[in-house]
């Protein structure tokens, strides 16, 4: 199978058509459709379908598009990697970060990476919970700046320390629930979940330790923003880490409940696969993620 082909064929999926394809590789139609006809020749199936706006994939051609996207990705990988090695230091590295380390790690990690390496490019999104652990294994993203959940498999991931925080309970100031002293008093309050589903996030984390059943779902959200908008409007609840309730960029609206019972305690490090070749790129960025941290608990 040529890299070549798998290019065309990757290209034609992506474009939506075979003019614009050849466009984009520099080459004659023609010359992209006998690619792919090769490819669907050597795999005795048909990958692309006409239709009247242009092509698009088979059942069998997305599944070899799907694995040809994590192919073209691990050779770009390899590519970096090896003049990286060699002391250019090039590339691109794609980070998951969670929110507390959005705000106060990833912007002076940023700075000072970016001004040692201006030719690394940095693709940054945040996650929240777990989310990242998928995204790390098969290859969405190079390197995780998150909570380090228990029972984390030793033999499929490697952490770092970076700082420790506490998840808090919160609540718009002017919510009925805002002087709340007791956590089994919230058990029947809406509660924002974060996360993909209600079986996730931390809320519910948070009352299983201290042997009380899950709250209600009052919504569940995947973006700090999100939480933010709804905790701030309305008598949802929700947890967050404490250096971020008092962040300036936290709503003015929201607040810490005083709750007699301490919040979830939460380990923030940088998460790599076990297995995973890391590149100078990556080192280089979690020793200025480890300085941020630094001058992060000395100030």
């Amino acid at each position: 199978m040529k890299l070549s082909a798998l290019q065309a064929f990757v290209a034609a999926i992506e474009e939506g058509s075979l003019r614009a394809a050849s466009r984009r590789l520099g080459v004659s139609q023609p010359a992209l459709t006998k690619l792919v006809q090769d490819l669907e020749i050597e795999l005795e199936a048909t990958l692309l379908l006409r239709h009247s706006q242009g092509v698009k994939p088979t059942a069998q051609g997305q599944v070899l598009f799907d694995h040809a996207i994590k192919v073209a990705y691990e050779l770009e990988t390899a590519v970096d990697q090896i003049q990286q090695l060699g002391g250019n230091m090039r590339g691109e590295l794609t980070i998951a970060a969670v929110p507390v380390a959005m705000m106060l790690l990833i912007p002076e990690a940023l700075r000072t990476f970016s001004r040692s390496f201006p030719d690394i490019r940095l693709r940054v999104s945040e996650e929240l919970f777990v989310d990242q652990l998928q995204k790390l294994r098969n290859g969405q993203v190079d390197l995780v700046v998150g909570g380090i959940p228990e029972g984390l498999p030793s033999g499929e991931f490697v952490t770092e320390f970076l700082m420790q925080t506490r998840m808090v309970v919160v609540a718009r100031r002017s919510s009925r629930y805002s002087q709340v002293r007791k956590l089994a008093e919230l058990s029947t309050a809406p509660w924002v979940y974060t996360g993909n589903s209600k079986k996730a996030g931390y809320a519910a984390r948070l009352f299983e330790s201290h042997g009380l059943p899950p709250p209600p779902v009052g919504a569940v959200v995947n973006s700090t923003l999100s939480l933010l908008a709804l905790v701030g409007s309305g008598d949802l609840l929700g947890l967050m880490p404490e250096q971020i309730v008092t962040h300036p960029l936290a709503s003015h609206d929201i607040a810490k409940v005083p709750l007699e019972e301490p919040g979830l305690p939460l380990t923030v490090g940088t998460i790599i696969g076990k297995g995973s070749v890391v590149s100078p790129a990556i080192r280089q960025f979690i020793a200025h993620l480890q300085r941020a941290a630094h001058h992060l608990k000395r100030a």
